[in-house]
């Protein structure tokens, strides 16, 4: 049995991966570290497990582990390995933005590799420390790797992409109360949304030559979860045959699929799947890819990386149902 631990479990993200580790055949979960709510059953902070485990929130890490999740706010997981050192075979899966670019994929001798498994499944699988993908960066990437990887990005692209509340975390702010989301819509940070960091690297790294914008607009939705994003650029080339450019791109992907059909996010929520439509009007090339922001975006994906580095099929513990109505 792999052991894993999660630092930092009582957020939105350590409870998806908690679901999905509690019923992994190959995992044992060791300890789950939380200092707010150390000593606490797992179900009084994440109801819906009560039934399905005893265990509690420890007070400290046991750093033997197989495998670490750091569950923790941006910029808290490079402070947290600051003061703690885990064995050198413990394989470390950060789901902050902390060691997602390249200037600061290395730390402490350790070197993060981007954990996009559609884009670097043969480096994850030797990898030692994993920097897990943001949520709109996964959709948005989904949508234009093989774009990119066919060289053919040859103009701006427009991003409009809409998160649920749970983007934004357990912490309350102004907008992640019910009484302004409800019946609500926004945009926020617009065309410097943090993301963009790791998706211009992600373009430019399949696209050498790319030299122009991506320009993102992000949106806050009034629903719980799921992100939908459109994409669209001046392309000129064949529908059906950049359709079969995707294809071909994805043929081994296990759970990033074409749609013949237009998507919508109830067909992703609650799955690990990336669904992607292709629309052409003119010479404009639309792209539209929806995931779960908490599973595809976030937890499920990390487990995807955890099964590759251990040798394990990627869909191991993945095999989500969703819920369509």
């Amino acid at each position: 049995m792999i052991k894993a631990g999660i630092v930092g479990g009582a957020g939105y993200t350590a409870g998806e991966l908690l679901r999905i580790l509690l019923n992994h055949s190959h995992i044992e979960l060791s300890f789950v570290y939380s200092t707010s709510n150390a000593g606490n059953l797992l179900s009084d902070v994440h109801q819906d497990l009560l039934g399905s485990t005893a265990l509690r929130f420890a007070d400290a890490v046991d750093f033997s582990v197989d495998v670490v999740f750091l569950c923790l706010g941006h910029g808290n997981s490079k402070a947290f390995l600051d003061a703690h050192v885990f064995e050198e075979r413990t394989i470390i899966i950060d789901l902050s933005n902390d060691f997602r670019l390249k200037p600061y994929a290395e730390f402490q001798g350790r070197e993060f590799v981007y954990g996009l498994t559609e884009l670097n499944r043969d480096s994850i699988k030797q990898a030692g420390s994993i920097a897990n993908p943001g949520c709109f960066a996964t959709a948005i990437q989904l949508a234009l790797l093989p774009l990119a990887d066919a060289r053919k990005i040859t103009a701006d692209i427009h991003v409009n992409a809409v998160t649920g509340a749970t983007g934004a975390g357990t912490s309350l702010s102004a907008t992640t109360h019910y009484t302004w989301r409800d019946n609500n819509f926004s945009y926020y940070k617009p065309f410097t949304h943090q993301h963009m960091g790791e998706i211009n690297q992600t373009v430019t790294q399949l696209q050498s030559n790319f030299d122009n914008e991506i320009f993102f607009l992000p949106n806050r939705g009034n629903f719980s979860r799921g992100i939908f994003a459109t994409a669209y650029t001046k392309f000129d080339g064949d529908l059906d045959a950049i359709k079969k450019v995707y294809q071909d791109y994805y043929a081994d992907a296990p759970f990033t699929f074409i749609s013949e059909t237009d998507v919508h996010m109830k067909q992703v929520v609650n799955t690990n799947k990336c669904l992607i439509h292709l629309h052409k009007q003119g010479n404009q090339l639309l792209i539209t890819s929806c995931i779960d922001n908490l599973l595809k975006g976030a937890s499920g994906q990390a487990v995807e990386n955890m099964n590759l580095i251990f040798g394990l099929p990627q869909t191991e513990g993945l095999n989500l149902k969703g819920s369509y109505f």
